[in-house]
């Protein structure tokens, strides 16, 4: 059996993860994570993914996070397995010292291959700037949405302002630049990157306002995520356009991104 098929494989500060060390949080839901992928032992924007479970513990534990330490578990987790999907979580159970870093590896995801159809929920994450372990209500509307014949679902408030996807953020290109919502949600890192990117392409980024009725007038609408960029082609039962054009300069500015090493 070879690394790949062995997955997925789960660590815990540094040793397979033992049924005791899974309870707690799986009992308590309580904790942050990030999610990237891996490929050739490099993953993008390693710094930011740092900078995340930095700041997430902060805010959730009144403590940060030693980042040579996460990378020290995140190689060790990998072992010789060189493509993965990597998560990071970290809780901390009470009466320990330390936070615990969790490291599951998977098989590595590519982005959708066609473009994407989402379904509107009005629902707003608690503490979005943080990537936070209570999923449920993403999850619930992401499957509400799957058992609706979309491909996901899009986070709104009662106004129809759009906020994020249940696992995504959105871009809306209006034809000279990417707006992304001005709304309460998590700053994706591949969102982060792409900002940084798309202004050598011509394409600079801006935050703003936007809603389920501003998209009909959208040159194009894209979603991204850990998995990399797609494009959407419907928003309920509002059909968008998709300019291979742009969704191949935004495809090509990510790809531009470095990987780090880990």
């Amino acid at each position: 059996m070879d690394a790949v098929t062995a997955l997925p494989r789960i660590e815990i500060n540094g040793h397979p993860a033992t049924a005791e060390e899974l309870a707690r949080p799986a009992v308590v839901n309580y904790g942050h994570f990030t999610v990237m992928q891996v490929r050739g032992g490099r993953t993008r924007g390693m710094d930011l993914h740092l900078a995340r479970l930095d700041a997430a513990g902060n805010v959730l534990f009144g403590a940060g996070i030693d980042a040579v330490l996460v990378r020290d578990r995140i190689r060790h987790a990998l072992g010789d397995t060189p493509d993965a999907g990597v998560r990071v979580s970290v809780f901390w159970p009470a009466g320990d010292d330390a936070p615990s870093i969790m490291v599951v590896v998977r098989p590595p995801d590519d982005p959708p291959s066609s473009p994407q159809s989402l379904q509107t929920a009005i629902y707003q994450r608690p503490v979005p700037q943080v990537k936070h372990a209570g999923t449920f209500g993403q999850i619930y509307y992401g499957r509400r949405a799957e058992r609706a014949g979309f491909d996901d679902a899009l986070l709104v408030d009662a106004d129809g302002v759009i906020s994020e996807g249940s696992v995504t953020n959105l871009g809306c290109y209006d034809g000279g630049s990417v707006i992304w919502p001005d709304a309460p949600a998590l700053d994706g890192i591949t969102m982060q990157l792409l900002e940084q990117a798309l202004p050598a392409r011509g394409v600079p980024s801006r935050r703003g306002p936007v809603r389920i009725a501003d998209l009909e007038s959208c040159e194009a609408v894209f979603v991204t995520n850990s998995r990399g960029v797609a494009a959407v082609g419907r928003v309920n039962e509002l059909r968008l356009p998709v300019s291979e054009e742009f969704m191949k300069t935004v495809t090509e500015a990510y790809e531009s991104v470095p990987w780090d090493l880990i």
